[in-house]
């Protein structure tokens, strides 16, 4: 059987991304997660402490996002499905970027946000293959898209 590699993009402050690979875990499906780097700080300041300090916040900014984007890009590109993930407290500019990128890329698009960013992700969503409200669902399209199940149909 074949393996999917999904990437999970975006809200970093929540537990979404373990209750998507517990429930994938349990469907016994065969997939491979990959993400960001999720540990704030580091993300923030690869940059300056692998390439040195910046007396310009712009530039300490600037560097951390090239080193990252070398992983995102990469990632994304070798990903067969992404999801985003949209949170409640925070507006993820860098989710907004990776969701158009993977868009550009030809990638199957999953966004995951609650009803309230349904109006201001109008345009990710459109680009989206599906948006969804929670983990479960994410799990439950990945098992029907790998195996063909769906709850309550045999056949």
């Amino acid at each position: 059987m074949r393996n999917w590699n999904v990437y999970l993009s975006g809200e970093i402050h929540t537990d979404w991304r373990e209750q998507i690979e517990a429930g994938v875990k349990a469907a016994n499906l065969p997939v491979t997660f990959s993400a960001p780097v999720t540990h704030h700080e580091a993300s923030d300041d690869c940059g300056v402490s692998i390439l040195g300090a910046e007396p310009d916040k712009f530039w300490h900014d600037h560097k951390g996002a090239q080193v990252n984007a070398i992983r995102t890009r990469t990632l994304l590109a070798d990903a067969d499905v992404v999801v985003v993930r949209f949170g409640e407290k925070y507006k993820q500019w860098n989710a907004a970027f990776d969701a158009g990128y993977a868009s550009a890329l030809g990638k199957s698009l999953i966004v995951m946000h609650g009803p309230e960013h349904q109006h201001p992700l109008k345009e990710v969503d459109a680009a989206a293959l599906a948006v969804v409200e929670t983990p479960d669902q994410i799990v439950r399209i990945l098992d029907y898209v790998i195996n063909g199940n769906l709850a309550g149909y045999t056949g």
